[in-house]
């Protein structure tokens, strides 16, 4: 933290060159916030320029009522500021409105929900451990920055349909993206059979600010007398070779006919399918995987995706047959004690069968008992005498 002071140093006096400046609340929330972007690793230059760490959701709802929003924005932060505050609570209010307290809740790293029934329901907002601290930027702050970005890009796209527009001839070869680390004689040494193809033509290789490179064309000599129509038919019958290069070696992304003037400023420039495209795309593009034909099996050489499955199926139906087994010894019945019941009634009624089926072979037994008790027997074990 600085603040100016005068030094009112003297010979007999120090003055102010000794006297500390008192840590205040400003001091200390700086203080604070860079203690946690060094604990989180956040550069906090980079949220700084043109980072924005609110949705497109949230910027556009705060265009439509800037006022109100920024209303609801200072008690987010008062709301974040306050350490002993956990929970805050909004008044009742149309959907709208909750839905924009919802949007700013989860930019804040808060949880928000909305509670009671209409014409009540309000937004309540909650400190979670995710919660880090507010953003550095205020809406509006960021609203101006998207502003910015859309007219700049707006003004490039301008200026891209300008220079496709021209109807100049064009003299060069514009190198887009081009693979880390290339230099000025790998590229001459790589080019040089389409380079040195058309006599009386020379070629110049040139950095741009921009991290693309140019090739322009030129006559050789300064006797050398060749049209700029000329240049342009042997830059466009040398494209095809060079592109071809270029992919072949991976020096570029793109190879493009352009027009340069004497400063190596762009007039034109060919239309390029591959520029609409960004993120992902353009970070593949350097590095694109090598084109391989699909290897072909042998005769007779078994997939290695047909024995998996195969075993995938055995191993499936192993385990549906496990679960089946288990099932049935898991089974239970509604009524346990009617069950335990019925087996030791069970067990009692076969032990007594046991003893009446031994006495049978009493000879001191007469006829009729023998028959009474084989009666009896064959009535306790369900049936199975009879056929005696």
């Amino acid at each position: 933290m600085k603040q100016e002071m005068k030094c009112n140093a003297s010979r007999t006096s120090e003055g102010n060159t000794t006297k500390s400046l008192s840590c205040d609340d400003e001091c200390a929330r700086l203080e604070r916030n860079r203690k946690l972007a060094l604990a989180l690793n956040i550069d906090p230059a980079a949220h700084q320029d043109d980072h924005i760490p609110y949705s497109t959701e949230t910027l556009h709802m705060f265009r439509e009522s800037p006022k109100w929003s920024q209303a609801q924005e200072r008690e987010f932060r008062v709301f974040a500021a306050d350490e002993a505050e956990k929970r805050l609570r909004f008044k009742p209010m149309p959907p709208h409105q909750r839905s924009f307290l919802h949007a700013l809740a989860d930019d804040f790293g808060l949880d928000s929900e909305s509670m009671d029934p209409e014409p009540h329901r309000h937004v309540a907002v909650f400190k979670t451990p995710r919660f880090v601290m507010a953003p550095m930027k205020t809406l509006a702050e960021c609203v101006r920055i998207r502003l910015n970005a859309e007219a700049a890009a707006a003004s490039a796209i301008e200026e891209q349909r300008r220079l496709r527009s021209n109807n100049e001839a064009y003299n060069g070869f514009l190198l887009t993206h081009p693979r880390f680390g290339l230099t000025v004689e790998e590229i001459r040494s790589d080019l040089s059979t389409p380079l040195e193809a058309t006599p009386g033509l020379a070629f110049d290789i040139s950095f741009l600010p921009s991290e693309e490179i140019v090739i322009k064309g030129k006559p050789a000599t300064s006797s050398t007398n060749i049209s700029p129509s000329s240049i342009e038919a042997a830059v466009k019958a040398m494209k095809s070779a060079i592109a071809s290069t270029i992919s072949t070696r991976r020096l570029a992304s793109s190879c493009q006919l352009c027009t340069l003037d004497a400063s190596l400023n762009i007039l034109r420039r060919e239309i390029d399918p591959s520029a609409s495209t960004d993120g992902w795309s353009r970070v593949a593009a350097k590095a694109a995987a090598p084109r391989s034909a699909p290897k072909q099996e042998g005769v007779g050489e078994k997939s290695v995706y047909t024995v998996l499955g195969s075993r995938l199926k055995e191993a499936k139906k192993k385990k549906e047959a496990m679960e089946k087994k288990a099932k049935a010894d898991e089974a239970v019945v509604d009524d346990w004690e009617e069950e335990v019941r019925k087996e030791e009634e069970l067990g009692a009624d076969l032990n007594k069968a046991v003893d009446l089926d031994s006495s049978l072979d009493d000879p001191s037994v007469s006829n009729n008992t023998n028959l009474n008790r084989l009666l009896e027997v064959d009535a306790l074990t369900g049936g199975g005498s009879q056929d005696q």
